[in-house]
Order: structure tokens, then C-alpha cells, then sequence
């Protein structure tokens, strides 16, 4: 199943894409895409239903985040060797383990509002991982089982506030409002068979930026919900963010390139859907 949230933000309504492509309401089967919803019981009830029965959701409403309040947002640093390379990184022999703020979640179209005094917004896209039952202390052989489905993560990163203003903690950079993406869908993983054969790809202004495949993650998204889950309790609607291919901003040579007010960024996942985000320059929110 490809499972939605749409409408404007704050009221969001649960739904489904159809077979044909067309969202469908879920609000009458359940309040929202969250916990309750992602357990596995739940979603073999979800998967079973005939769409086409669904009430038909008319024009083109926006689309929320596609899973609701997750208590955590995990993310995993240098996951891709090119991608540590082009960072003038080492490869880590551990995953490596940092947090983005859950209120930097978004839509996956909604607008990336540059921070104040950004100098250097960059951006990645990432494979989501979105758990369905709790995981503590699980082995990787297991750890698949703990997975509801994956999405489309863009994590929007502040280098400046990230590597000058963090120490050495990256959450500075990363927990940023609008600096969260997800979506536009939540893929169940009966659709998504092996999330390590999945195509990514991000465009700024219709350019190339990066190109990339989910097979050469260091740590794959089996070992990622194993490590993760040794060190904290993984519930039902957290995700796990994991890591990105080579191409980002800070990459970029002779010299560097960030996001301006203006820009588009596109990207996407084989099987996951698109975003599209204009970047806007920031306004105090109140």
C-alpha cells in the first residue's frame, strides 16, 4: 500500500493511492498514519480492503508528512563511502548515530525555509525507514520484521550551524524548521521487496546533482534498525533517516554550492514517489 496524509497542515486526513494512481480517504477506517496504524495487524486490515470503495479525494490537495508525530527521527551520518569521500571523511566502522528535531517535519512539497544567517543549506536526499513494532535489542537477521515502510526523506542540512556551531554534534544543522521532508507516500514493505536495490536521485533547477543507488550503503537498513534498536527503543512511527549518496552541496568542486531563496529541489526513490520543494527565505513563525 502507498499510505498518505493530505489536506493543510496541522489537519491532516489519513489516505491511500489507488491502483490507478488516485488518492482515496482512509478517515473512516482510521484517524491517522500513525502507530496504532502502523502495527502490523492493522496494516494486513488496511491491505485488504477494496480501494475502489474509498471515497475519491477530489483535486490535488496538499500533501502532509506521510506518518504522523513519530516520538523519534533517527538519522545515520556517512552511510555511503562515496559519499564519506566526497566529504573528506572517513568511512566509520559503526553506524553513526545523530537526531533531526521532529518538529522539522514537513510535507514532502511543502517550501524549505532557509534558516537565519544560513550561509550553507545543503541537501540529501535519503531513504526513510518508518517503524511498525517496537524494537529493543533486535538482531539484523529480525530486523526487517520491525519495518512498516520506507518514504522519501530530503535531510536538509545547515553545514555552517552543523559542523562550526555543533562541536561535535550535528544536530544543530539538521533539526531546523522545514528541514524534514517526508513523502510523499509511506510504502508498506510488501511493495518494496529488497530496500537495498532502490535508485535515488536530486536535482536543484532541473541540474544533476545526485545520482545514486540504496546497494551501496555501508550499513544496510537491516544493520541500521539492529544498531539503532541496541542503543534506544525504537516504537511504531519513528523513522530512521539512512544515510545519502554522493552529489550533495558541501561536495561540490572547485568550490562548494548551497541552496538561495528561489531554488527548486527535486528528488525521489525507485518505488517511493517525489518531492518537489521551493526554497524561501526565512520568516519568523509565531
Amino acid at each position: 500500500m502507498k499510505l498518505v496524509r493530505y489536506g493543510p497542515a496541522g489537519k491532516e486526513k489519513p489516505g491511500l493511492i489507488d491502483a490507478d494512481g488516485k488518492l482515496r480517504d482512509l478517515s473512516k477506517k482510521v484517524k491517522d498514519i500513525d502507530a496504532a496504524t502502523l502495527a502490523p495487524a492493522k496494516l494486513r486490515e488496511l491491505a485488504k480492503l477494496d480501494a475502489r470503495r474509498l471515497p475519491l479525494v477530489k483535486g490535488r490537495p496538499r500533501l502532509g508528512a506521510c506518518v504522523a508525530t513519530p516520538s523519534k527521527f533517527v538519522a545515520i551520518g556517512l552511510n555511503y563511502a562515496d559519499h564519506a569521500a566526497e566529504a573528506g571523511m572517513a568511512i566509520p566502522a559503526n553506524p553513526v548515530v545523530f537526531f533531526k528535531s521532529p518538529t522539522c517535519i514537513v510535507g514532502p512539497n511543502d517550501a524549505i525555509m532557509l534558516p537565519p544567517d544560513s550561509k550553507a543549506t545543503d541537501w540529501e536526499v535519503e531513504l526513510g525507514v518508518v517503524i511498525g513494532r517496537t524494537a529493543r535489542h533486535v538482531a539484523e537477521k529480525d530486523a526487517l520484521r520491525y519495518v512498516a515502510g520506507y518514504c522519501v526523506i530530503n535531510d536538509v542540512s545547515e553545514r555552517d550551524y552543523q559542523l562550526k556551531h555543533g562541536g561535535s554534534q550535528w544536530n544543530k544543522g539538521k533539526g531546523c524548521d522545514t528541514f524534514g521532508p517526508l513523502g510523499p507516500w509511506l510504502v508498506t514493505t510488501d511493495e518494496i521487496r529488497d530496500p537495498q536495490k532502490l535508485g535515488m536521485w536530486l536535482d536543484v533547477n532541473g541540474v544533476k546533482k545526485q545520482r545514486g543507488s540504496t546497494k551501496t550503503m555501508i550499513f544496510g537498513v537491516a544493520a541500521v534498525v539492529a544498531d539503532v534498536s541496541r542503543y534506544m527503543t525504537l516504537l511504531p512511527g519513528d523513522v530512521i533517516t539512512t544515510g545519502t549518496p554522493p552529489g550533495v552541496g558541501m561536495g561540490m568542486k572547485p568550490t562548494a554550492q548551497y541552496l538561495e531563496a528561489g531554488d527548486v529541489v527535486t528528488l525521489g526513490i525507485e518505488g517511493l514517489g517525489l518531492q518537489t520543494q521551493k526554497v524561501v527565505a526565512y520568516k519568523a513563525r509565531r
